[in-house]
């Protein structure tokens, strides 16, 4: 992944399409919509979206069984989440092997989708092994030693991180260009401390902000992904 979560909607129903868009918009999510799923394999041709929702009743030849199959196969990594009118066992059994990782039976509540794509991206990140790490990472202004566990900043001054500072950076930049939920951050990291549950991890992130941006108030290296959590995203150069 190489940039912020690209998702792909394929649905046919243009009501539909708009409404799950509209809504996942609202909450940091920006899927890019398909009416058919010969669009969807034109635009994917040689790259596919880290996670698409695909209607299972298209109106054409194939259905969203046979976009999942033809997706699955091109990638063990993509996550795929099935939409379908039908709540029939034998749907959900075909759609499973076809490769998707759930099913979400209509009408569903968006808040359902949203919290079925969350809970993918948390055991995607649970489950996929980080990649090798450097003994010094850049991150924003500063760079983080790994081994000494300290932010050397612009000027070669040292900040000397807490363990929960550390910990939390140190899952985010084992994880870059890909949104880690807040509760998944907070489950992982080592060191929890006494502050509000549901402001623990924001208000780490907003003091390593002052330490590695350069304009903490529009941050580039520790992005928010609104209604999921936050994004590491490493310099471009």
């Amino acid at each position: 992944m190489s940039g912020p979560l690209r998702l792909a909607l394929v649905e046919d129903d243009p009501i539909q399409r708009r409404i799950v868009s509209e809504y996942l918009a609202q909450h940091g999510l920006r899927p890019q919509p398909y009416a058919s799923g010969a669009d969807f394999k034109r635009a994917h041709a040689q790259s596919l979206p880290d996670l698409a929702l695909f209607d299972v009743h298209l109106n054409e030849v194939e259905d969203g069984f046979a976009l999942a199959r033809w997706a699955r196969s091109r990638s063990s990594r993509i996550g795929i989440i099935m939409l379908t009118a039908a709540g029939d066992t034998v749907d959900r059994v075909v759609g499973l092997e076809s490769g998707a990782d759930d099913y979400v039976t209509k009408p569903f509540e968006p808040r359902e989708l949203l919290a079925r794509i969350k809970a993918l991206l948390r055991r995607a990140s649970e489950s996929r092994p980080p990649p090798p790490l450097l003994t010094e990472i850049r991150v924003g202004t500063a760079r983080l030693n790994l081994e000494r566990r300290v932010l050397i900043m612009a000027d070669g001054s040292e900040d000397q991180l807490s363990a929960s500072e550390f910990d939390l950076l140190q899952l985010l930049v084992k994880h870059p260009n890909r949104p880690l939920t807040r509760e998944w951050l907070l489950e992982t990291a080592a060191h929890r401390e006494a502050e509000v549950f549901d402001r623990a991890i924001d208000n780490r992130i907003m003091r390593l902000r002052r330490k590695v941006e350069a304009d903490p108030s529009k941050p580039e290296a520790i992005r928010s992904v609104r209604g999921v959590g936050y994004i590491f995203v490493p310099p471009a150069d």
